[in-house]
């Protein structure tokens, strides 16, 4: 039986070097794709010419600003890179169909086999990324191993445009001498538990005792052990039909502002209620997700007696689970997330009669248009200016 073999690919930088395509004079500047300086924002991409004074993805744009004054801040064409992302997954395709996107710009294959055709898989992967430089003038960083994580892990050191193969049965050794950061899953306060723990690499993760790993993490620590020893069975997945679509925030601090949560909330409902719009469908269950300080996380879910479309709707019945789910636990929230599931077909009977549910769901499908075509942070609500830069 073959050993599976897993490829992550990664296009570095991606918004940035779409833009240096569309516009070569910006090749090996500071360029950062996010907003402009004096508008509310974070930074989307940066490539390593910002990265190098100390940029990063997620950071305001004010900071950014700040630490590099001679960037050139571009508030992104979204439209042209879902183009290029097209183009991307369709080399991708030309190599294996067994394809899982993971966003815009990266995504896993499975390529057990596929040596048979192209020599080797390393030589399918440098064929790959030859290809993707050739026909779109971006440069890809690529992962090989015999998982999904290892392989992950892989393709975030080769970058920029590398290619790091890890043998079968090297798994262990290779992951154990990084940071345990570099693990995927492994976030800002996971790492204050493990700094607690006097866990720092990879290796020492490995050998942690699994009780202790779920009495801190609870069901995620037993995750955490697995792939920290290169165990990870999960399959490439090709993308099909949704049964359900969510949107989750981890925050960088424990909170118990409510005003805070339900704005987030708001957000997320929003993404949710777009992908729902996108695909055609309404759904009929709504599940509000709360991770608590001690990474607790539960799951309250309730079935509505009409389908739900709009974000209003997912909102709602968010907040209505979230005032329930606080006011029986008091500690701080870590994590919240929304999502809908039972997907079906847009109902027309019960708008016929509500004007006001007609009259949302067209403003809803009015602010998707902008969006898709500005990007997501084209449009705020009022409910949102609590976030601050979050877009």
């Amino acid at each position: 039986m073959a050993i599976r073999t897993i490829i992550h690919i990664d296009l570095n930088a991606f918004f940035v070097s779409v833009e240096q395509v569309l516009n070569p004079e910006l090749k090996g500047k500071p360029v950062v794709v996010g907003g402009k300086p004096g508008r509310r924002g974070v930074v989307a991409t940066a490539p390593y010419e910002a990265r190098a004074f100390g940029l990063h993805s997620a950071m305001p744009i004010v900071t950014a600003a700040r630490l590099c004054p001679e960037a050139i801040f571009i508030e992104g064409n979204f439209a042209r890179y879902r183009e290029f992302s097209q183009k991307f997954m369709a080399i991708l395709n030309d190599f294996s169909p067994f394809i899982e996107p993971m966003g815009i710009d990266e995504a896993y294959m499975d390529v057990t086999g596929f040596e048979s055709l192209h020599g080797s898989i390393r030589q399918m992967a440098v064929a790959m990324k030859q290809r993707i430089r050739n026909e779109l003038v971006i440069c890809a960083s690529v992962g090989i191993a015999s998982c999904k994580v290892v392989a992950k892990v892989a393709s975030d050191l080769s970058k920029p445009d590398g290619l790091i193969e890890v043998p079968p049965g090297e798994e262990r050794n290779f992951l154990a001498p990084l940071p345990v950061d570099k693990l995927p899953g492994v976030g800002k306060q996971s790492m204050k538990m493990m700094k607690s723990l006097c866990i720092h690499t990879i290796g020492d993760l490995a050998i942690v005792s699994a009780l202790t790993l779920k009495s801190r993490f609870g069901s995620a620590g037993e995750t955490m052990l697995n792939f920290a020893n290169g165990i990870d069975d999960s399959k490439v997945l090709p993308p099909g039909e949704s049964k359900s679509i969510s949107r989750e925030t981890t925050f960088g601090e424990d909170t118990r502002d409510r005003p805070f949560l339900k704005a987030t909330l708001w957000r997320q409902s929003e993404k949710v209620g777009a992908d729902l719009r996108e695909k055609g469908k309404q759904a009929r269950c709504v599940t509000l997700k709360l991770r608590y300080a001690d990474f607790t996380t539960i799951t309250r879910s309730r079935t509505v007696q009409e389908n739900v479309g709009t974000d209003h709707a997912i909102f709602e019945t968010g907040t209505e689970l979230l005032e329930q789910a606080l006011t029986v636990e008091k500690q701080a929230v870590r994590l919240i997330g929304i999502g809908v599931s039972n997907l079906v077909e847009p109902s027309q009977q019960a708008t016929l009669f509500t004007p006001s549910v007609r009259k949302l769901e067209e403003l809803n499908k009015t602010v998707d248009r902008i969006r898709n075509r500005y990007g997501f942070g084209a449009i705020k609500t009022g409910r949102t200016i609590r976030l601050k830069d979050i877009n």
